[in-house]
């Protein structure tokens, strides 16, 4: 794969290139120069002009469910991988899969040779409690030794402060990343919609913020006394963020993320009944909204992730009450970020979001943009407007509510292990 990146804005916070013109010459894979002008260049080389355009280290998304082992037809590695390359993601941390919980050394060691020749790197989370039941720790060091890089029960709840302590205290112990979903189940339960007047007038179950935030103080309380970090996710309220800076100001070790569908899309809209917004956690209100949009702004929150959740049409095609929670949601990651902040958040701080917190978090290297170097980098727009079709979405699965929907900033481009994708 030998292709010239010609006239394109790196976006690198720290790096020597940064805010800096560039022409990147890559050839089979590696950076052969990194200058402002490429003047030498092999015939074999395919010239892209990407004037007005920026690059950055590739995008790793924290939360991506390719459903794979045992729900293939849903999505699997390489259907996932294709969707979040056109999202701008390189690399990708897999949950651990609802139907067929990952927790052994073996089957992380499945995962990554499945898809070790994918364009999209893929990292695991193995769980965190044995079959993610919430009752005891998982075999962690075991799956550490096949190549998971983090812990998590991914949506599940229902932990006691004493097993969430043991978990915290293990995971440091065996420096690995635990990832823990904030909310109170006796609270949120099955519920459909934020409680709200919209819970009202559609006449479906409610599901009040105290919920999220019950949850989100047990987790950084325990943190606090057992002096050890944490990843929180699924932040959705203006209480959590609240409660987030509050944390903050008194030295608690904590990071968080959310979800970008949760910037660009609010309660208001489930009065629709289109079952392709019902997500977990709930969409929240306007409100709740503006507090998420501070708080990715001033660093509260420190990672925007996809929460790809992929569904076949008969999981969604049925009535609200009975249909799947989630979106397929990797192809529009960055689009929702990027319009939902109107051209006001700092392409610095989308990069940040998206490229570096993430790989910082999980302890993994930054791609390096010096020569001889595998090339990992993502090129995207900022300012290009573009019509999302769910007809043309590279995911197995098109349960996405954003059909037809106008967005702002869009992904040009991938290039990863000697692969290129879009441009």
């Amino acid at each position: 794969m030998d292709v010239l990146l010609k006239s394109v804005r790196v976006v690198y916070p720290g790096n020597s290139h940064h805010q800096k013109v560039r022409d990147f010459l890559i050839i089979n894979g590696r950076i052969r120069q990194v200058v402002a002008s490429v003047t030498d260049v092999p015939e074999s080389v395919k010239i892209i002009d990407l004037k007005g355009k920026y690059v950055s280290p590739g995008w790793l998304d924290m939360r991506a469910n390719f459903r794979d082992p045992g729900q293939e037809y849903k999505e699997d590695l390489q259907s996932g991988s294709r969707a979040a390359a056109a999202g701008g993601f390189t690399e990708v941390l897999l949950m651990p899969s609802v139907h067929t919980p990952v927790q052994s050394k073996a089957q992380v060691e499945y995962l990554l040779q499945k898809s070790k020749n994918n364009l999209v790197t893929c990292h695991v989370a193995g769980c965190l409690t044995a079959n993610r039941a919430g009752s005891e720790m998982a075999e962690m060091f075991d799956m550490m030794q096949g190549g998971a890089v983090a812990f998590t029960d991914d949506k599940l709840a229902s932990h006691d402060a004493g097993l969430l302590l043991r978990c915290f205290l293990y995971g440091q112990s065996v420096n690995a990343t635990v990832i823990v979903y904030a909310d109170e189940p006796s609270l949120s339960g099955k519920h459909l919609i934020n409680d709200s007047v919209h819970s009202v007038n559609t006449g479906m179950k409610g599901s009040p913020a105290i919920a999220e935030e019950i949850g989100l103080s047990k987790i950084l309380r325990v943190a606090e006394y057992a002096k050890v970090p944490v990843h929180i996710s699924g932040i959705s309220t203006a209480g959590s963020v609240q409660l987030l800076r509050n944390a903050k100001s008194k030295g608690i070790d904590f990071t968080a993320e959310v979800y970008a569908h949760h910037l660009m899309l609010e309660d208001e809209e489930v009065e629709s009944f289109d079952s392709n917004l019902k997500v977990k956690p709930v969409l929240r209100s306007k409100q709740d909204i503006a507090a998420l949009k501070k708080g990715i702004a001033d660093g509260v929150i420190q990672v925007i992730c996809s929460d790809h959740s992929p569904h076949e049409d008969d999981a969604k095609n049925v009535e609200y009450d009975f249909a799947a929670h989630g979106i397929s949601s990797a192809e529009t990651t960055f689009a929702s970020l990027n319009t939902a902040f109107k051209g006001q958040l700092p392409v610095e701080t989308i990069v940040e979001k998206l490229a570096l917190n993430p790989r910082n978090i999980l302890q993994l290297p930054l791609p390096s943009l010096n020569e001889g170097e595998m090339a990992n980098l993502t090129v995207f727009s900022t300012e290009e407007e573009w019509t999302f079709s769910t007809d043309k979405m590279l995911s197995r699965s098109h349960n996405s509510p954003f059909n037809n929907r106008v967005f702002t900033g869009k992904v040009t481009g991938v290039i990863n292990n000697n692969k290129i994708a879009g441009f």
